[in-house]
C-alpha cells in the first residue's frame, strides 16, 4: 500500500514538472532560509560564550557605580565612592577569594626604536595570568608585592611585540608609554579577540603607574577569583564594599555565570526571532503548495472517479493527495538544506570567521517540518478529492 502511494506520487511529481518544481522552490527557499539564518545565530551564540568563558567562570567583576542608579551618582543625593586599590587588597583578605585583580585602562603610543603604536594600555597585577587564564610565553611579570607601588615594567601583547620589535628580542629593552620609560619584561601569550577587542595588540604595566600614566584617581574594575561558593564570594564581596564606601552599595557585581546566562538567553531570543522572520518562506511555500494540490484536483477528477469506480476508499483517495503534498514539500526541504548549508560554507569562505553551526536537530527538524508543512498545505485539497462523487467524477470532462 506504502509502495503504490509512493508510486503514484513520484508519476504524478514526474507529469508537471515544472509546476512540480515551482512548488518545491517555495519550500526549498523557507527551509534555506530558516537554516541559513538559524545557524548564524546559534553560530553567534557559541562564539559569544566562548569569548566569555575562555577566562573561566569563577570569576566575579567590580564596577563602580550602581546600574541601577538613575541619574548622574553623586549629584542629588548621596555620594558615590571610587574603587580603588585599597578596595581590591581588602577583598582579597576575605576567606572565600582567592585574589582580586585591580584594574585600570586607557589608550596610548608605545614607542621603541623609532617606531610608535597605540594601543589599549592595561594597568593590572601578575594576578591576571590566573584570573583571565592568560600568562606570558616569554618572560614573566613584574615581581609581585604591594600593588600601591609604581614599577616601571611593561608586559607587551604578541602583535605589539611584533609592530615594534620584529624577530628582535625585547626583554630588557625599553619601550615610552604614553611619555614613560617601561623595561619589557615579558610577551604574553597569543590570545586574539575579546568582542572585538585585540588582546594581542595591548601593553600591561603595574596598576599604579597606569594610574599615574592616565591622571586616574579610580580603577575601572576590580576582577575577583574565587574556588568557593558563588553566592557566598558575592554576599561577603557586597558585604566588605558596603562596609568600606560608607555603607552604601554604589558598586555593581557582575558574575561570569549570570553573564553568560543573560547572553545566552537574548541570543536564544534572536535565534527563534529570525527562525520565525525565515519561517515565513515556508508559509509562502505552503500556499505554493496547496495552490498547486487543489488545481490538480480539478484536473484529475476523472482519475480520482477511476479510482473509486475501482475500489479505493475516500481515505485511499485521501492518502494519495496527502502523500503527495508531502513529497514535494519533503523534495523542496531536502534542496532547501543542502542549499542553505552549502550557502553557509560559501559565506564562510567569503567571510572568515563568520560564526555559523548547524546542530544535527536543526537538520533533522528542518525535515520534518518541511514534510509537516506539505501534508498540511495538502490536507485540504486531499478532503476535496476524497468528498467527489465517483460517478459525477466519471463523467467529467
Amino acid at each position: 500500500m506504502t509502495r503504490d502511494l509512493l508510486r503514484l506520487a513520484v508519476a504524478a511529481v514526474r507529469a508537471h514538472r515544472l509546476r512540480s518544481f515551482l512548488s518545491m522552490l517555495g519550500i526549498a527557499i523557507g527551509v534555506a532560509a530558516v537554516i541559513l539564518l538559524t545557524s548564524i545565530g546559534e553560530g553567534i551564540h557559541r562564539f559569544i560564550l566562548e569569548e566569555f568563558s575562555q577566562f573561566g567562570t569563577n570569576i566575579i567583576a567590580i564596577n563602580p557605580g550602581k546600574s541601577e542608579t538613575v541619574g548622574v551618582p553623586g549629584v542629588l543625593g548621596g555620594t558615590t565612592h571610587k574603587l580603588t586599590i585599597d578596595d581590591a587588597l581588602a577583598l582579597e583578605r576575605l576567606p572565600a577569594v582567592e585574589f582580586a585583580v585591580p584594574v585600570s585602562f586607557g589608550t596610548g603610543s608605545v614607542e621603541h626604536g623609532g617606531r610608535s603604536r597605540a594601543v589599549n594600555i592595561y594597568g593590572v597585577t601578575p594576578e591576571i595570568t590566573e584570573a583571565w587564564k592568560f600568562r606570558p610565553r616569554v618572560g614573566s611579570f613584574w615581581p609581585g608585592g604591594n600593588p600601591r607601588r609604581s614599577q616601571s615594567m611593561a608586559v607587551l601583547g604578541v602583535t605589539l611585540k611584533r609592530e615594534l620589535f620584529g624577530d628582535a628580542n625585547p626583554l630588557g629593552e625599553f619601550v615610552r608609554i604614553g611619555g614613560g620609560r617601561f623595561r619589557v619584561v615579558g610577551i604574553m601569550e597569543p590570545k586574539g579577540q575579546f568582542l572585538g577587542i585585540d588582546m594581542d595588540d595591548s601593553a600591561y604595566i603595574p596598576v599604579a603607574s597606569a594610574l599615574t600614566l592616565f591622571n586616574q584617581d579610580e580603577l575601572l574594575e576590580i576582577d575577583v577569583f574565587f574556588t568557593q561558593d558563588e553566592d557566598t564570594v558575592v554576599e561577603q564581596v557586597r558585604r566588605a564594599l558596603a562596609e568600606r564606601h560608607g555603607g552604601e552599595e554604589d558598586f555593581t557585581i557582575t558574575t561570569q555565570a549570570a553573564m553568560l546566562e543573560v547572553l545566552g538567553n537574548v541570543m536564544d531570543i534572536v535565534t527563534m526571532a529570525v527562525g520565525g522572520i525565515a519561517g515565513v518562506s515556508l508559509l509562502v511555500g505552503a500556499v505554493g503548495i496547496l495552490t498547486m494540490m487543489w488545481i490538480a484536483v480539478g484536473e484529475r477528477t476523472r482519475e480520482i472517479g477511476l479510482f473509486r469506480a475501482l475500489g479505493a476508499t475516500r481515505r485511499q483517495v485521501r492518502w494519495v493527495f496527502l502523500v503527495e503534498a508531502a513529497l514535494l514539500a519533503a523534495l523542496g526541504g531536502a534542496g532547501g538544506l543542502a542549499g542553505g548549508l552549502g550557502l553557509g560554507a560559501f559565506l564562510r569562505r567569503l567571510i572568515p570567521g563568520l560564526p555559523f553551526h548547524t546542530p544535527a536537530g536543526f537538520v533533522i527538524a528542518a525535515l520534518v517540518v518541511s514534510a509537516g508543512t506539505g501534508l498540511a498545505a495538502g490536507a485540504l485539497p486531499a478532503r476535496r478529492a476524497a468528498s467527489l462523487d465517483p460517478i459525477e467524477a466519471l463523467q467529467t470532462e
